[in-house]
């Protein structure tokens, strides 16, 4: 049996958590979640996701920080990471982090999950 795809959640925002977890778990995903940037980093390190789903702005480390720190571990970095923002005239600027696109909130679920099969699919999964 093939193994699910494993995709790593980061937002501070409990019910966009709760759609965006219950939308990719009714395709064939394994949906890991952390409501700031450190408790995403530790899963990232822990769980090694597939891809991850990044929010911009959360408390205690913002997607910032965290692409910071997670672009420094070799391990890591090659996870393809989708940065979700609600700063819409920030699209297409440049950011201080590598990311492999930026999703401008509230996101579809059909959107969310042509994206999320669009990275994996260059991941070959």
């Amino acid at each position: 049996m093939k193994r699910k795809p494993k995709i790593l959640v980061v937002d501070d925002d409990v019910d966009l958590v709760a759609v965006m977890k219950g939308t990719l778990e009714g395709k064939p995903y394994e949906v890991i979640v952390a409501y700031n940037g450190k408790e995403g980093l530790e899963k990232a390190k822990n769980e090694k996701p597939d891809l991850i789903l990044l929010d911009i702005m959360m408390p205690v480390m913002d997607g910032f920080n965290f692409a910071e720190q997670f672009s420094k571990d070799p391990s890591l970095v090659k996870i393809p990471v989708l940065a979700l923002t609600s700063f819409s005239d920030s699209l297409g600027q440049p950011f201080p982090f590598q990311v492999s696109e930026y999703i401008r909130k509230p996101l579809k679920p059909k959107e969310l999950i042509a994206k999320v099969e669009e990275h994996l699919k260059r991941k070959g999964l």
